[in-house]
């Protein structure tokens, strides 16, 4: 990274923090509800148009049903509350819904409730900032050409401020969520005093004719209340976040729920209070006209200065509420990576202690969608609800099973309550996935067994991997110890190839050869390192093919203990990390040889400024130290431990650096099971990042590539397939990109070719 990029960097996201400022980043109540309850609290906005959208298609007759329809809408909420609410008692690891799923109802189950959780908090953020954006677009048409750029520049705000850190987004974003519920509680204040001490205001809509479109049915009322549910969105975000709440955590999860839970019924019970006692009228097929809570607020303060105070509240809270996606999204992300469901990176925290991955990674997936759908609020709310009411059904139903597994103390009566709201969260689920099909309820119907489908085969791979790695080969004590034979590539005759072949005679190979394309350099060779011979291959086509083939024929003839290493010496003009893109054909050269079956790769970066003629870098080091990098205690480790011994060190040290105190300890103890004969030094990395921390580890040595060495073996997993790639972090990418520029530092691959990815 260069100075310039890490200078913005901690202008826009801050100072890295330390993981031991971990119990900074956790939420008091007063912020964890803004922070987890700005997406329900939001739907206030909506919900009661939602609902009277239905119930007007029967005429005037139908709008009298809102407040009925309303109270039974505020009854499952409290109902699926009180669930959560054991939710957050019995996982406080959080998880929400998949969580319980998994564990009570099976893999399948539980895989259903993540997918549908996972699309869900995608749409929500689409949702939230298109609407919040149209709000916008109606005030001024003028920017309604503008739409995509203002929802982008609206995600790239609600990215950068949750990359900055949960606390410091919650901070900032509790204004307009606490303004939000200020001032609708005020306008339903004041309109209800207005109706009991005097005469009720009235819409601007009242007078709207009404025809009856259809018949009142059992199902269209069916139909009004599953509308108005869209109150419940977002509910589940305290139970998937209850470990960023400050301890107690589930105590104070289940108080913020029940807070949460209390502001928005009384909201939604007020609105659709006011809606019938003004007598607001929303049909669908009228393109200007303003939304139930603006013509509420304009009828009760007679579209003064507070009128204006809710729009703008209302605009602000509905862009806010794309938040509680940002952080249950990354966080529901990093648990199905800890269950191996998804690519282990999205379990790494960023410089501030959020998981960077899963942010970033819905913020492109939300962009996208709002590409594809035009920013158009009504093609996108028909998506909506449909995984909403997945989770919600899963979770309760989670929770009764596993009532009647434990058989606590009153378990029948809470299993009785869950069963009751799973049966008619299940109905309203019907019920949105049968009226809203056609209109793009299918997208996501159709998507989530391909998201099952996807997660379920990253895990059987990760199953497939752990199974291959822990083989019960011969283990490094029982091993006979393989010959070194190493392959000098000689592009050119430089301080870097002289240097290579000093580090190759200090590491006392079996067997040492060269191989070359440019038929030029034999002469000067021979008078460099006459002991070597030096192979001339043809520099006609691909020089990559012909290296495989050369290094492929080499390996027929050694015994398959032995090792075949290629040593690739590169010579850097400067410390700057373009360097790797200003000779892209080594790069290929080096990245093609880890695919070679049985070939380890050696690299000796040299940098310019290193070059001192008075010095004969031929000259072996007097002391190479080994290091190899461990993750974990399995063939692929023990493979790199067998090739450092091959290397005759100075001395051996197996380094891994802590990110997980349970993990780490778990590391030890399969140390020591497994007799390897080399210490494990288990240092700590508080900026989880290990490049940095190795670099600072290595610099201990005072390597200068002439009297000092030091070698790092890094064992790399090579997959079969190339799609699998991205399910393995490539840590050994971060580490050579810090360790290239280091002075005396070589750095070696030892592949581990995985057959059953």
């Amino acid at each position: 990274m260069s100075r310039t990029t890490a200078v913005l960097k901690r202008i826009f996201l801050g100072r890295p923090m330390h993981h031991g400022e971990m119990e900074h980043t956790l939420l008091p109540k007063t912020i964890a509800l803004p922070v987890f309850s700005s997406d329900p609290l939001s739907s206030n906005a909506y919900a009661t148009q939602e609902a009277l959208l239905v119930l007007a298609t029967v005429g005037a007759a139908g709008l009298d049903l809102i407040q009925p329809v309303s109270i039974a809408v505020a009854t499952l909420l409290a109902i699926v509350v009180t669930s959560y609410r054991q939710t957050v008692q019995a996982y406080p690891t959080g998880g929400g819904a998949y969580r319980v799923a998994h564990e009570n109802l099976g893999m399948y189950p539980g895989l259903l409730a993540a997918s549908a959780l996972l699309i869900d908090y995608v749409l929500t953020v689409a949702v939230s900032i298109t609407a919040g954006v149209e709000a916008m677009t109606s005030a001024s048409p003028a920017l309604h050409e503008h739409k995509i750029i203002i929802a982008f520049a609206f995600i790239g705000f609600v990215t950068l401020m949750n990359l900055r850190g949960v606390k410091e987004s919650g901070t900032l974003f509790a204004i307009p969520t606490y303004g939000f519920v200020l001032v609708i509680y005020l306008m339903i204040a004041t309109g209800v005093s207005r109706c009991v001490f005097g005469t009720c205001p009235v819409a601007e809509s009242a007078d709207l004719p009404l025809p009856p479109e259809h018949a009142l049915t059992f199902f269209l009322i069916l139909r009004a209340f599953a509308a108005g549910t869209t109150a419940l969105t977002g509910v589940e975000a305290i139970a998937d976040g209850v470990p960023a709440f400050r301890y107690p955590q589930s105590k104070n999860a289940a108080k913020t729920l029940t807070i949460m839970a209390a502001l928005s019924i009384s909201m939604f019970l007020g609105i659709s209070w006011l809606a019938d006692q003004t007598h607001v009228v929303y049909l669908e097929h009228l393109e200007e006209q303003r939304s139930v809570v603006a013509q509420i607020a304009s009828a009760v303060f007679s579209g003064g200065f507070l009128f204006y105070v809710v729009q703008a509240m209302s605009a602000a809270i509905l862009i806010l509420a794309a938040n509680t996606a940002y952080q249950d999204f990354p966080r529901l992300s990093s648990i199905l990576a800890k269950d191996n469901y998804m690519p282990h990176q999205f379990m790494n925290r960023g410089d501030r202690l959020v998981f960077s991955n899963g942010v970033l990674i819905l913020a492109v997936l939300s962009g996208i969608l709002i590409v594809i759908f035009d920013a158009n609020l009504t093609r996108l709310i028909q998506l909506y609800l449909v995984g909403v009411f997945i989770s919600f059904t899963l979770s309760q139903s989670g929770m009764v099973m596993r009532m009647r597994k434990l058989r606590e103390a009153g378990w029948r009566k809470r299993a009785a309550l869950s069963g009751f709201g799973a049966t008619v969260t299940g109905v309203v689920l019907i019920v949105i996935a049968w009226t809203k099909f056609q209109r793009g309820a299918y997208i996501v119907i159709v998507a989530i067994p391909f998201f099952m489908a996807a997660m379920w085969s990253v895990n059987r791979h990760y199953s497939s991997v752990k199974g291959e790695l822990a083989r019960p080969d011969p283990r490094t004590a029982d091993r006979r110890r393989g010959h070194q034979h190493m392959v000098i590539y000689v592009q050119r005759l430089d301080a870097a190839t002289a240097r290579s072949l000093g580090v190759v005679r200090s590491m006392r190979p079996a067997e040492v050869t060269a191989v070359t394309t440019d038929p030029g350099t034999a002469s000067a060779w021979r008078r460099l390192a006459r002991e070597v011979p030096l192979t001339t291959l043809s520099g006609q086509g691909n020089v990559r093919r012909q290296l495989r083939d050369h290094l492929a024929a080499r390996r027929t003839e050694l015994d398959e203990h032995d090792f075949l290493t290629l040593v690739v010496p590169e010579l850097l003009q400067s410390r700057n990390l373009m360097e790797v893109f200003r000779r892209p054909g080594l790069t290929r050269l080096k990245a093609a040889m880890l695919t070679a079956p049985g070939v380890q790769l050696l690299n000796v970066p040299m940098v310019v400024d290193e070059i001192d003629p008075s010095i004969d870098e031929t000259v072996e080091p007097a002391r190479n130290h080994v290091l190899v990098l461990v993750s974990g205690v399995h063939n692929a480790t023990l493979q790199a431990i067998e090739y450092a011994e091959s290397l005759h060190a100075t001395d051996i040290r197996a380094i891994s650096f802590g990110l997980d105190p349970e993990r780490t300890e778990t590391l030890g103890n399969l140390w020591l099971e497994a007799r390897i004969p080399h210490p494990l030094e288990i240092e700590a990395s508080p900026f989880r990042d290990i490049g940095l921390s190795l670099r600072d580890y290595i610099r201990q040595f005072d390597a200068d590539g002439v009297n000092q060495v030091v070698t790092v073996v890094m064992p790399e997993f090579v997959v079969s397939k190339r799609r699998h790639q991205i399910l393995h972090g490539q840590t050994a990418l971060v580490v050579k990109r810090h360790v290239l520029f280091e002075r005396g530092v070589v750095a070696v691959s030892v592949p581990y070719h995985l057959h059953q990815s």
